[in-house]
């Protein structure tokens, strides 16, 4: 069995190759698709605003014996309010009750009653009400923060890399991460908090860095690209993918190890709460934007350079000289694998550990005259 370390050179030099854009096209139209789907959902499903978002009352319960539910449930019943009612544990001994508004005079009756059914004290039992208004602020900032972060992003891919190409297959990438998430939020119907809108925001950065990550290689790899006539721009590319999948897989993992320990922490051990929408969206939209950064940015950057003049001739080039060494009698000899001769061409050199050549191997002092 071959080791990571082996993988990953194997990866690097080019021995071992995943056909990440020979696949392009796939790629790009099962990222499409999941977009539209995201659409459907959000149109269909709509997504579960909290309270924040909706208004209504809250009653946080502090030291309470039991956290059994449905005694909560029970006494928000017997005070006439039966519908849109939801009940949270919050750490080891607290819960709350979150319901559509509450006059005034009613909040001390409830307050009361959900005291004496838990017995706790009548100060153990926080009522506030929280006005729509809020969530209703916070979304609006939201999406300004998000159009001012595309935006910028869009122009500083542009003049980093020197290729409007790169910024928009980037843009594509984030926006199906972006989708894919809020899709995931509206097919589960979990709960949508100002928490989990910071979530959607921070994983947008992420999801940019790896992308970078692999449009670097890209440009190193391609940096002269029409000056040869031995490898398409697809296949540069498809080698930098591979040559930097074995990054994304450990950034990958070790930026969700400990999200998914907050995540576990959140919703198991403390209740559900802030922790849990944070690092619910965190780790969802960590995932995807390892999976956009390797199949559709990359993908759609193929697509969109072979449809310039100066790569699509040099494609057609490079595939014309191929198919004259295939009609001229010099057939293809292929592995066992079914990899031609000249994809097995496509590697480079494995780096090796150097070792100290002594003193003997210095250079020398002139002597002065």
């Amino acid at each position: 069995m071959m080791s990571i370390a082996s993988w990953g050179n194997s990866l690097y030099s080019g021995k071992k190759s995943y056909p990440f854009i020979p696949n392009r096209k796939k790629s790009v139209v099962t990222g499409a698709a999941v977009i539209v789907i995201a659409i459907l959902l959000l149109v269909i499903r709509g997504l579960n605003p909290s309270i924040e978002f909706q208004g209504g009352s809250q009653f946080s319960l502090a030291n309470v014996g039991t956290t059994e539910q449905a005694i909560a449930y029970d006494v928000m019943a017997e005070n006439g309010i039966s519908e849109g009612v939801k009940v949270t544990q919050l750490g080891t001994n607290g819960l709350r009750v979150q319901s559509p508004e509450v006059s005034a005079e009613q909040t001390p009756q409830i307050r009361e009653a959900l005291a004496e059914a838990y017995q706790i004290e009548p100060g153990d039992v926080d009522a506030t009400v929280i006005g729509p208004s809020w969530g209703a602020d916070v979304t609006k900032k939201a999406l300004q923060s998000l159009v001012i972060f595309l935006v910028l992003v869009g122009a500083m891919m542009a003049l980093y890399f020197r290729s409007w190409a790169m910024s928009l297959a980037a843009l594509w990438a984030l926006t199906h991460d972006m989708f894919l998430t809020v899709g995931f939020f509206s097919l589960l119907q979990v709960e949508v908090s100002p928490a989990t809108v910071i979530g959607f925001l921070t994983i947008l950065a992420y999801s940019l860095y790896d992308t970078v990550v692999v449009f670097d290689r890209v440009r190193e790899l391609t940096a002269n690209i029409t000056m040869q006539s031995k490898y398409t721009f697809g296949e540069m590319v498809n080698l930098a993918v591979n040559q930097t999948l074995v990054r994304s897989i450990n950034t990958s993992i070790v930026a969700l190890l400990p999200v998914g320990s907050i995540l576990f922490l959140g919703s198991f051990l403390l209740g559900a709460g802030t922790l849990t929408d944070i690092s619910l969206a965190l780790f969802v939209g960590m995932a995807v934007g390892t999976l956009s950064s390797v199949f559709i940015a990359p993908s759609a950057l193929v697509i969109l350079e072979e449809r310039r003049a100066k790569i699509g001739e040099h494609t057609k080039r490079v595939l014309a000289a191929r198919g004259e060494k295939v009609q001229s009698g010099e057939a293809k000899e292929t592995d066992s694998e079914g990899a031609s001769k000249e994809q097995e061409a496509l590697q480079v050199s494995t780096p090796t550990p150097g070792r100290h050549l002594g003193q003997q191997a210095q250079p020398k002092r002139k002597k002065r005259k």
